[in-house]
């Protein structure tokens, strides 16, 4: 699977005793909040990708994701690069979330989901920091999957027909995710390495 991610971590500056685990708890935010940070943060990436330069994409990044430079950036997402991903569509399409946005024990707000475009679904795992008052990306992950379920190929006939009719039913269907790029078997570091479901999510976006 074609992928290609970028993390970002915080050290604490004093030792402390472990504290224990919290359960995640789900964000204080609107739906309109949740589609903005999700399009900016892809179509951020999106024209870095297009153009190569990765400043913007560090510079709308959380202190600990601007660590990475731009330089950086571009060899991590060369694989999205070189396979011209085009995530323009993000701007005009409706996430569906698989993971509705949730605050993880260290601070973080954590979401997850994709876009069913066609002819390829892109899903998108991202992780941001409160700074300021505002959430600011500080991990992003994006593959490419399935768009939609894949036609099972009809079973071969067992009979003879009568001559003089013709069977419209004899084409396989190709599968979305069948093919895939030679530099997709080696993915780049991931925050979160496991996809989501390319089905359709039964989640939608907080009202």
């Amino acid at each position: 699977m074609l992928a290609a991610a970028i993390a970002a971590a915080v050290s604490a500056g004093h030792a402390q005793a472990p504290a224990p685990a919290q359960a995640p708890k789900p964000a204080q935010i609107d739906r309109n909040g949740v589609l903005m940070l999700i399009r900016s943060s892809l179509l951020a990436l999106d024209h870095a990708n297009k153009t190569g330069n990765y400043t913007v994409l560090r510079d709308i990044g959380a202190p600990g994701f601007q660590s990475n430079s731009a330089a950086r950036l571009g060899e991590i997402f060369a694989k999205l690069r070189n396979d011209n991903l085009d995530l323009s569509g993000v701007a005009v399409l409706d996430p569906q979330l698989s993971l509705l946005p949730q605050i993880e024990a260290n601070g973080l707000m954590h979401l997850a989901g994709f876009f069913p475009s066609v002819p390829t679904q892109v899903n998108f795992d991202l992780s941001f920091a409160p700074v300021n008052g505002q959430w600011r990306l500080f991990g992003i992950s994006v593959s490419i999957g399935q768009s939609g379920p894949a036609a099972p190929t009809p079973p071969e006939p067992t009979a003879q027909k009568p001559p003089g009719n013709a069977s419209a039913n004899g084409a396989k269907q190709n599968s979305a995710n069948g093919a895939k790029s030679p530099a997709a078997t080696k993915p780049a570091p991931a925050i979160k390495p496991a996809p989501p479901d390319n089905k359709p999510s039964d989640n939608a976006l907080p009202k």
